[in-house]
């Protein structure tokens, strides 16, 4: 993708993790009956209604436990893989998979309806991990900004240096999505393009948040008609409008999108395991899936799950995404952040 997710949440906010995780490490169930407790990023959202329904099939109790961004939380499960701080953990995307996989902190488990899900989501040969819901990040510009311009251009020529406000990839995770893709898309020339944008005048935020309802002119006051978000967000601008629109106002450019899929899993050392997979397999229920949508604006990962009809709509489904293989993203990620912070920051 040249990012809204729970309500156009942004997910580069840590918090103080240390602490809170040490304080919540109690919480990890450790009678295997009543409690379960999920580690999830800071973007996690869904219905209580549909945790109700977890529980009161199962009498399982769920417990939330936030691990700020994907990274962090990956870094301190990591950390504590020998004492484990919860049961599942939720939101590894494929940027981080392959680490993830490598580290061993979860255990093999072949989900009842992992059959049902998308191909293109099952990226974890160990099953390890289980796809639970996929997206894009993408270009998403302003319509009356960009007239009757092409889009595919805006992700082509980086001379529209200028107009775009992007994310910090070392800071974001759409910002580090919109990064792969300009690798996944320029292989051998990113570097050039980087520069290309930089020279043109490219605007680097810190995360989502500031670059949406900061710079971009399409959900704000700023001077930016093109920004690095998820090609969702065109729906949220439909779902979040002050006053009812029949259309939004923004699109996204198809051609810059950058697959992202999240997995769950369940965490080595849990006390709760046969509780822990009943709750992966809710977690590929119809139920769970048709919820996420509307609730963190992402796609479920079941074929057969319904979506809203405002996704129905107004979504676009990309066919192609870009994308690359999570070994090769682990092998080369902290090396890719150096090289485009030197180019575009210093």
């Amino acid at each position: 993708m040249f990012a809204t997710r729970s309500a156009h949440g942004t997910r580069a906010r840590a918090g103080a993790l240390i602490l809170g995780l040490a304080l919540a490490a109690t919480a990890c169930s450790s009678d295997g009956s009543d409690t379960l407790t999920l580690l999830t990023h800071d973007s996690f959202a869904i219905s209580q209604s549909t945790l109700d329904a977890f529980t009161e099939e199962t009498g399982i109790e769920v417990e939330l436990l936030s691990g700020g961004d994907a990274g962090a939380m990956l870094a301190q499960a990591i950390l504590t893989k020998d004492n484990p701080i919860a049961d599942v953990i939720f939101g590894i995307d494929n940027t981080f998979l392959s680490r993830a996989v490598d580290e061993e902190i979860t255990l093999p488990y072949v989900a009842s309806a992992l059959e049902d899900v998308h191909p293109f989501t099952r990226l974890d040969a160990t099953n390890r991990f289980t796809p639970i819901d996929y997206g894009d990040v993408c270009l998403q510009y302003e319509k009356a900004a960009v007239g009757e311009l092409d889009p595919s251009g805006l992700f082509y020529n980086p001379f529209f240096g200028d107009q775009l406000v992007v994310e910090d990839p070392a800071t974001s995770s759409p910002g580090l999505a919109f990064l792969l893709a300009t690798i996944a898309a320029f292989p051998d020339g990113w570097q050039d393009y980087w520069r290309v944008l930089r020279q043109e005048g490219v605007l680097v935020v810190p995360g989502w948040e500031e670059a949406y309802y900061g710079e971009f002119s399409g959900a704000s006051d700023g001077d930016r008609p093109i920004v690095v978000s998820y090609a969702s967000s065109p729906v949220a601008e439909v779902v979040f409008a002050t006053e009812p629109i029949d259309e939004p106002t923004t699109a996204i450019v198809e051609e810059s999108c950058f697959r992202q899929v999240e997995f769950a899993g369940v965490l080595d050392g849990t006390d709760a395991r046969a509780e822990a997979e009943q709750f992966i397999d809710f977690m590929l229920s119809t139920e769970f899936q048709e919820d996420i949508p509307l609730n963190m604006y992402v796609f479920p990962a079941l074929r057969g799950a319904a979506l809203p009809p405002v996704f129905v709509e107004h979504a676009v489904i990309v066919d192609e995404p870009l994308g690359l293989e999570p070994a090769v993203i682990a092998a080369n990620r902290d090396r890719w952040i150096e090289e485009w912070t030197e180019i575009v920051l210093r």
